[in-house]
């Protein structure tokens, strides 16, 4: 072998090494700007629906009324999930049972009403998730708090009676609701998963409770005409809380990179 040759063969080796340490640089960065993998998640919770209005003014645990939910999530860039859910609630329970030792609310012995409540929410939103809970899949065990946004459609149905006597029929209704809260998410497993969350939901109507600034047929009957808006703020409308504990499935879609397509070169 010449001397010529061996420099030409020595030249050719560091050109192809240049070459691939291009190429393997290209196709790194290429893969990087692909989300390696894509979730989904179902799942159900338990927890407790909590009204706070004129009869309750203030959030108490002891009112929570049974709630179920199921919800379906889906990732759209790392931090952000779309989560959509179903929530309902059902309880019978009188105005004594809103009671707060430590206020006088005249509310509950001036009605000493029984309420029957039912709520159905379907609701739409985004969770911000401040760790990168869905990531690295190959760590088995994460956990990230999150909050989240959203709208919801309530449809609730309350009846209003005293000592067996019916004072307000069942009422069926539509209203819309603002919910968003905070909670946090932990990995039992790759695709096993708990969750804690907790927050109000604003509502667009003040006749949760059969209290509202206009008036009622029981407050006409019970204190006279034009005295209701005593009982009842007219500067603020009725919320509920939903606060629970959940457990979901995720399901892992691993993104494959676009297949190369050889361009056209100038002799094809």
């Amino acid at each position: 072998m010449t001397l010529n040759t061996f420099r030409q063969t020595l030249l050719v080796c560091a050109l192809l090494q240049i070459g691939s340490v291009f190429l393997c640089h290209t196709a790194k960065a290429q893969l990087q700007q692909i989300k390696p993998v894509t979730t989904s998640e179902i799942g159900a919770g338990i927890g407790g629906a909590n009204y706070v209005g004129e009869i309750s003014p203030n959030y108490r645990f002891l009112n929570n009324q049974p709630a179920m939910t199921i919800f379906y999530r889906h990732d759209i860039s790392a931090p952000i999930t779309l989560k959509a859910a179903f929530m309902g609630s059902h309880r019978i329970f009188d105005d004594k049972s809103f009671k707060d030792e430590s206020q006088n609310l005249p509310h509950h012995d001036w009605r000493d009403a029984e309420l029957k409540l039912s709520m159905l929410e379907f609701s739409l939103g985004l969770e911000y998730n401040f760790l990168d809970y869905y990531e690295d899949i190959r760590q088995p065990h994460r956990v990230s708090p999150y909050f989240y946004i959203g709208a919801a459609l309530l449809n609730f149905n309350h009846q209003l009676s005293r000592q067996g006597d019916v004072m307000e029929p069942f009422d069926n209704k539509f209203t819309v609701s603002i919910p968003f809260g905070v909670g946090v998410k932990y990995a039992l497993s790759k695709h096993w998963n708990l969750g804690l969350e907790f927050g109000p939901r604003f509502m667009l109507t003040d006749n949760l409770d059969y209290l509202q600034a206009s008036g009622s047929e029981l407050l006409a009957t019970d204190l006279g005409a034009g005295s209701s808006k005593a009982y009842a703020n007219p500067f603020d409308k009725d919320m509920y809380f939903y606060n629970g504990i959940s457990l979901s499935y995720t399901l892992y879609r691993l993104n494959c990179p676009p297949v190369y397509k050889r361009k056209a070169g100038i002799l094809d």
